[in-house]
């Protein structure tokens, strides 16, 4: 999937459907000239539904197409016919989808199971027919109800992109490239800072046909969490993570300070986000011989204190299958 097809943020136009209106219809069939009321009632107006895909991964499919209208309920008739129902609009969103009103900005619900449906706006309901109205006093009522209109609403949809493990770094810190290693995704990888634009999800493959998914989230600047940058875009990707693996490359001027960094956008942003598992990874790491990775090990224990880290290398393969054991064992501690 490339860059231009993954869409994660849209707004869109619903509008339901209208309820049909009730019958005024007296009954008259041959040798029956003056029968009671028979008018039947409208049917209900469709709904427009957001229903879970786990087939899908982004919204690109609603890119162009921004407004759906529902059906409108069918009319009562004669003979206690109550009118057809207005059709349903069905909106297949990918699960990890939150629907907001565009103008309150509150949420209204969140999708996060396949199959999951959440009615978005609700069809008007049909007007009773006159019959239901025939009383002792009032034995040929001619009137009915008009159906009840359906309602329209401007809403937000934002993905929140459900991964297992989020990549959490700075510009350039490697993500990409390790991403391309430990799964088949094929994010685009260069030396510029910046170069991944929107997340990239791939399946880590581990032992015994066990699977992980792995998500390269766009890199964090200092500031994120205000929205400087893309900030909000990007960091709401990883509120849907079970553990953060932080990645800061080997030639980092201070190791300690940039995970610092990393960690304080992230509660600025959301305190929750604290507490979910932490990885420390020490990239780019094949640059560095094992007298300075003993220093820079003895460094850390001091600084981190209890966080768990290791130093791998992408390009040499260095201890790769070791990080693979090490979210797994971390995925399922519970």
């Amino acid at each position: 999937m490339t860059e231009g097809n993954f869409v994660d943020y849209v707004k869109v136009h619903v509008q339901s459907g209208n309820g049909g209106k009730g019958s005024v219809h007296l009954h008259r069939e041959k040798f029956i000239t003056k029968g009671g009321p028979d008018g039947g009632d409208g049917g209900r107006g469709g709904h427009v539904i957001v229903r879970g895909n786990q087939n899908l991964w982004t919204l690109v499919h609603y890119k162009f197409k921004k407004h759906f209208r529902a059906g409108h309920g069918g009319h009562g008739s004669k003979n206690r016919s109550t009118g057809a129902d207005g059709e349903d609009v069905y909106m297949e969103v990918p699960l990890g989808t939150v629907v907001r009103n565009t103008e309150t900005n509150e949420v209204l619900f969140e999708i996060t199971e396949h199959g999951e449906e959440q009615v978005l706006v609700a069809g008007g309901l049909g007007g009773r027919g006159n019959w239901h109205f025939k009383s002792a006093t009032n034995q040929t009522p001619r009137y009915a109800q008009p159906g009840i209109p359906g309602q329209e609403n401007q809403v937000t949809l934002e993905l929140k992109v459900l991964a297992d493990v989020g990549l959490v770094g700075f510009p350039n810190a490697g993500k990409s490239t390790l991403l391309s290693v430990i799964t088949s995704a094929k994010p685009k990888i260069a030396d510029y800072e910046f170069t991944t634009l929107k997340p990239n999800l791939g399946i880590v493959e581990h032992r015994d046909f066990q699977s992980f998914v792995m998500a390269d989230i766009p890199g964090i600047i200092e500031g994120a969490a205000e929205g400087k940058g893309l900030g909000h875009y990007f960091l709401r990707h990883i509120e849907r993570n079970a553990t953060l693996l932080f990645l800061v490359p080997a030639d980092s001027k201070d190791i300690a300070k940039e995970y610092h960094i990393l960690l304080n956008e992230l509660k600025r942003y959301n305190p929750e986000l604290l507490d979910k598992e932490r990885l420390l990874v020490v990239s780019k790491s094949d640059m560095l011989d094992q007298e300075l990775m003993d220093e820079m090990e003895a460094e850390l224990n001091t600084q981190l204190k209890g966080l768990p880290f290791m130093f791998i290398s992408s390009v040499a393969q260095m201890n790769i299958a070791r990080l693979k054991d090490t979210l797994w064992g971390m995925l399922n501690k519970a």
